[in-house]
């Protein structure tokens, strides 16, 4: 299990969270994820040999919003 924190370019409104949320929270191998308003940032975490952090990126970008960043933790 890893923990996936993504830094966003700035959210401009609460239906662009949900909208990211929803998107992510659909994908294959995603265990929990939330979207952080006032912060930017998407946590979630994941079973890695579902998906990927990269593969999460590529869905918030399809969607028109900017990743400025990711970090990956291991869970036990």
């Amino acid at each position: 299990m890893q923990k996936v924190i993504i830094q966003l370019g700035t959210l401009t409104c609460p239906s662009c969270m949900q909208k990211i949320e929803n998107a992510v929270g659909q994908q294959s191998g995603v265990d929990k994820v939330k979207v952080l308003f006032n912060a930017s940032k998407v946590k979630a975490e994941i079973q890695p040999d579902k998906t990927s952090p990269e593969a999460l990126k590529q869905v918030i970008e399809n969607l028109g919003y900017e990743v400025e960043g990711i970090k990956v933790k291991e869970l036990a």
